[in-house]
């Protein structure tokens, strides 16, 4: 059994390893270089594994190391969220939701899904935009309160995780002026006549639009694909192309980008969760969220 963890010495290797080095350290914390080196292998000593390895002139983390430095980077993240979190707690003012946006996620329906949030006096709202995996890694850490995305989360044995539905909206066509008149005409093979722009594979909802492609017979004329579907209407509204998006946003896409509506996407859903550590809800903001998309 490993001696109780001396957080001290971990903020000193933490900082070595950060400014690449025993001499910036000590510069960094106005400490001698003895001493930085001294607690840095007291850590080492209570670990029972090198941490760092000569490299050249310098020193290099061991695998060992880059482990240790990685968790380190979590330790003293939420470190520094604490003054922050206690200070909300305490004067109970604000309600903080953090939220983590998956990068499928169509960036135009976030807003919609978080308005019920959004009623909340005292809200303080923190959103992070990264990779679906990476966010369900952090929500397994505690550090977002929710996940928003397009598809659920997968079944996995060491993550426990819960996929809340939040419900769905039928995929439409919209067109900028430019291209409104020819793509309402003979649609949906003019699809194959104008240029057509479209989410990336990265989005779950990409294989089912490819899929409604196949059924109608129609080979699209793509010209741009864009992992952000505000992107993904700008350039829309600028009249590069035609493009996909939910129905529930077709007042937001006629008065932000002048996209008007074309034709359906029959039988494409738009799929929307939150994903959260507990299969009972607890966060009172995430509830009223879930609550508003069942009503």
């Amino acid at each position: 059994m490993h001696p109780e963890l001396n957080y001290k010495h971990l903020y000193y290797f933490w900082v070595t390893a950060k400014e690449g080095g025993m001499s910036h350290a000590a510069a960094r914390l106005g400490m001698a270089v003895q001493t930085v080196s001294a607690q840095v292998r007291l850590l080492e000593q209570s670990l029972g594994h090198a941490l760092f390895k000569p490299a050249g002139r310098g020193l290099a983390l061991t695998e060992a190391g880059q482990t240790a430095l990685e968790l380190a980077e979590q330790i003293f993240q939420l470190g520094e969220q604490l003054p922050t979190a206690v200070g909300d707690a305490a004067s109970q003012q604000r309600v903080r939701l953090v939220v983590g946006i998956s990068d499928g996620l169509p960036k135009l329906a976030v807003r919609d899904l978080l308005a019920p949030a959004m009623t909340e006096a005292n809200l303080r709202l923190l959103c992070h935009e990264d990779s679906f995996d990476d966010l369900l890694a952090a929500l397994a850490l505690h550090r977002l309160d929710v996940v928003l995305s397009d598809r659920p989360a997968p079944a996995n044995p060491n993550l426990k995780l819960y996929s809340h539905a939040m419900g769905s909206s039928p995929l439409g066509w919209y067109a900028p002026k430019a291209w409104h008149t020819q793509a309402r005409r003979d649609f949906p093979r003019s699809l194959s006549q104008v240029p057509v722009l479209l989410p990336t594979a990265q989005s779950s909802v990409r294989l089912r639009i490819d899929q409604w492609f196949e059924r109608q017979g129609v080979q699209p004329r793509v010209v741009g694909e864009f992992e952000d579907s505000a992107l993904l209407a700008t350039f829309g509204a600028s009249g590069m192309g035609v493009l996909p998006a939910a129905e529930r946003m077709r007042e937001p896409l006629a008065q932000g980008y002048g996209l008007k509506w074309i034709g359906p996407c029959d039988g494409v859903q738009e799929h929307f969760y939150a994903i959260g550590t507990a299969r009972k809800v607890q966060h009172p903001l995430v509830q009223r969220l879930l609550s508003a998309s069942v009503a």
